[in-house]
């Protein structure tokens, strides 16, 4: 007799992300009537790889154990694709989490991908930059058999960065023997990166206000914009925002939080946290609790963080009239039905965030070719791909009476129902 799905899953891969993911995929699965052999395929990952190895600081007299993870959940759709984060707090179902809600976000806006993701359990920031090194070429040989371009595409995420996936890259095209650009996606443009990779989660996610603000009757000129999360994500929202004629009026990081009723400079405000490494100090806006931006009075939220930061203890306060989720999974399933009640107009993270690996595609894409586009044949092309998909899960949403996260995971999953019933099951 098989295992229960469902026990497998509360062995294996039990964490709060993990147990929300699927919470929310099976509740999906349920409003569609989801095949029940195709439901409980898709409730856990194909493949995950866990290993440990030695790190060494670089005082040479300790050697340290560390964690780390690669996780495919879906092999039908082509190679997988997925981030790799280092945090002091990576586990293999934050690591499984991720990876199914990369397969529906691929499978929303069209991609040849399946989801994964990587994970290793270090503080970054705690490290030197040799430090860094040294952990991302030895988790790279411990994975290697794992990953190519053919078989599994890491890219930057939470506590990596260009300079990493560079590592990566050098490390992987050492061991084969000859450069392999295609290996991973968000590096350095030297090495056959995207010019328009680092910014193209904030860009991709701003360019489906307009037709968010048209669906819901906002006027953007003007419009107020308060951001959680002042990183990659939050920072290029934030140019983005400006560009169209809004207001930013607050930002927060771990170190504190900004507001100016009238708008901030966004552009200074970058620049000092290029400077100093935060928010913190900045002279020219009033300091704010990061605690309040959620209950601001504005009309454009944009949680560009972590997860599970729009609960139900805060939903309610929530003003906004748009919530655009560049993080993953920053509104808990309880928070959503408060969102929706509240007539709060979501774009989910599923859609929402998917500009990043809408250019890491591209950029695998250019590599392999070796064929490089310039920045803006990418901007128009992420702008279409983000707004066609958005016009559809929008078409969705009206057609079967549901929410926005609703319509695109039935969307992403319907895609990938065709996929796994065209291919059968062998053998």
């Amino acid at each position: 007799m098989s295992e229960n799905p469902k026990d497998a899953t509360e062995l294996e891969w039990d964490s709060p992300l993990y147990r929300e993911a699927v919470a929310q995929f099976d509740r999906v699965a349920d409003r569609m009537s989801l095949d029940s052999n195709i439901q409980s395929r898709l409730r856990t990952p194909q493949r995950a790889l866990s290993v440990t190895f030695p790190f060494r600081r670089d005082e040479y007299d300790t050697v340290e154990t560390v964690f780390g993870y690669r996780v495919q959940h879906l092999l039908t759709m082509g190679p997988t694709k997925g981030g790799i984060r280092y945090a002091h707090d990576v586990n293999l179902g934050e690591v499984a989490a991720l990876a199914m809600l990369m397969t529906w976000k691929c499978a929303i806006v069209g991609l040849p991908f399946g989801g994964a993701k990587g994970g290793v359990r270090i503080d970054p920031r705690a490290l030197s930059r040799a430090e860094v090194q040294r952990v991302t070429r030895r988790y790279t040989m411990e994975i290697i058999n794992f990953i190519g371009p053919d078989q599994d595409i890491p890219a930057p995420d939470l506590g990596t960065d260009e300079h990493v996936m560079g590592w990566v890259m050098d490390t992987y095209s050492t061991h084969v023997g000859h450069s392999e650009p295609a290996v991973v996606t968000g590096k350095p443009p030297a090495l056959g990166g995207t010019v328009a990779r680092r910014e193209a989660t904030g860009r991709g996610l701003v360019s489906l206000l307009p037709a968010a603000a048209t669906h819901v009757g906002l006027k953007i000129d003007g419009a107020r914009v308060a951001i959680q999360g002042f990183g990659n994500v939050g920072q290029f929202a934030a140019l983005a925002c400006e560009q169209l004629g809004c207001k930013v009026i607050a930002v927060t990081d771990v170190t504190g939080g900004l507001f100016d009723e009238s708008g901030l400079d966004v552009e200074k405000v970058m620049a000092f946290v290029e400077e100093t490494g935060g928010l913190v100090g900045f002279p020219d806006a009033d300091a704010m609790d990061p605690a309040e931006l959620f209950a601001l009075d504005c009309e454009i939220l944009i949680p560009a963080a972590i997860g599970g930061v729009i609960t139900a203890a805060n939903a309610a306060d929530v003003k906004a009239k748009v919530v655009l989720e560049g993080a993953n999974g920053p509104t808990t399933g309880a928070a959503d039905d408060i969102l929706n009640s509240n007539g709060v107009f979501v774009v989910p993270d599923v859609l929402g965030n998917a500009g990043g690996v809408t250019v890491s595609y591209f950029e695998w894409v250019q590599d392999l070719q070796n064929y490089f586009w310039s920045e803006s044949e990418i901007v128009a092309r992420l702008r279409e791909i983000m707004n066609r998909a958005f016009s559809e899960v929008l078409d969705i949403s009206i057609r079967e009476k549901v929410d926005m996260r609703t319509a695109a995971l039935m969307k992403g999953i319907w895609r990938v129902t065709d996929a796994k019933l065209a291919r059968g099951v062998y053998p």
